[in-house]
């Protein structure tokens, strides 16, 4: 197939090396012109432009967008839309909020134009193993491009989830699942290095991975990273957030679904970021108050 690709990053570029891989012609834009001149290398087009992509593309235009959620979706979309004819396809693969994809479904839909929202999870090793893809919309568009999604996923791991907006929920609750369990990981070996035992931590998480209930890729990564760095010297523990914890547990509420371990791992990452916490000061100088409690200087 031919297919139009905006969006090189991580995983966009490595996205488009798979494609290419499988055959399928690829008509690749990112703002960075020497981005675009590394997929060019590898056999894609390059373009110059959203106009000219969609120039080079064929009469039933599909172009897969895997840009930032939020304002650049909205400017990728506004700016395609007057390019694009009745059933050509826009594929959202990045993680937008599902709302946001139900109102621009809704949009699109209207100029008769499909739109695809697809959850994409693999991280920088989907080249090499694949992409997990979670897509919905109008079935017959999502019928239409699947040897893509096909040549993308493994076998197995692309799900058509539902009409528009399924695909990026079900990915959100994917990333507030991971939320939890990176939480969980990290609480455990925490306990094991400030424990009394003079435990191998790199060797946990190898053998953790025979036999054990709590193996999982995610624990593999652990592993790799405490052998290349065993006490993680240099490594702030500030811990960053893409948006994804936060619409689940906002989902979570609209739908009356208590989540606290995935909202808790959630404030454990607001937690990482404070240089100083007032919250903190102020329960020490409560016990002061009212027990006398020592307070300690800074």
């Amino acid at each position: 197939m031919k297919i139009g690709f905006v969006g090189l990053g991580k995983m966009g570029g490595n996205m488009v090396e798979r494609l290419l891989l499988a055959g399928h012609e690829v008509v690749a834009f990112d703002r960075s012109p020497e981005v675009v001149a590394q997929v060019v290398a590898k056999g894609a087009v390059g373009a110059e432009s959203f106009e000219d992509l969609a120039r080079i593309l064929p009469d039933r235009k599909i172009i897969w967008l895997m840009v930032p959620a939020g304002a650049p979706v909205d400017e990728s979309i506004a700016t395609f839309l007057p390019l694009l004819r009745r059933d050509d396809i826009l594929i959202d693969g990045g993680n937008s909020y599902w709302r946001d994809t139900q109102k621009r479904a809704e949009e699109i839909h209207g100029q008769g134009v499909h739109f695809i929202d697809c959850g994409t999870s693999g991280g920088i090793w989907g080249l090499k193993n694949g992409y997990c893809l979670m897509y919905g919309g109008p079935r017959e568009a999502c019928d239409a491009v699947d040897p893509i999604f096909k040549t993308l996923a493994p076998p197995q791991g692309a799900l058509y989830a539902g009409p528009s907006g399924a695909g990026h929920f079900v990915k959100m609750v994917h990333n507030g699942i991971e939320y939890g369990m990176m939480q969980a990981y990290a609480e455990g070996f925490e306990l094991m290095n400030n424990s009394s035992f003079d435990i191998d931590l790199h060797a946990v998480s190898q053998v953790w991975q025979h036999g054990s209930v709590v193996r999982s890729w995610l624990l593999e990564l652990a592993e790799r990273a405490l052998g290349e760095n065993p006490q993680l010297d240099g490594i702030a523990d500030f811990v960053q957030d893409s948006g994804e914890g936060r619409w689940m547990v906002q989902s979570a509420m609209d739908f009356d679904t208590p989540v606290p371990v995935i909202t808790m791992s959630l404030f454990a990452r607001f937690q990482s970021r404070q240089k100083e916490s007032f919250g903190m000061k102020l329960l020490a100088a409560l016990r002061n108050q009212f027990g006398g409690h020592a307070t300690q200087s800074k």
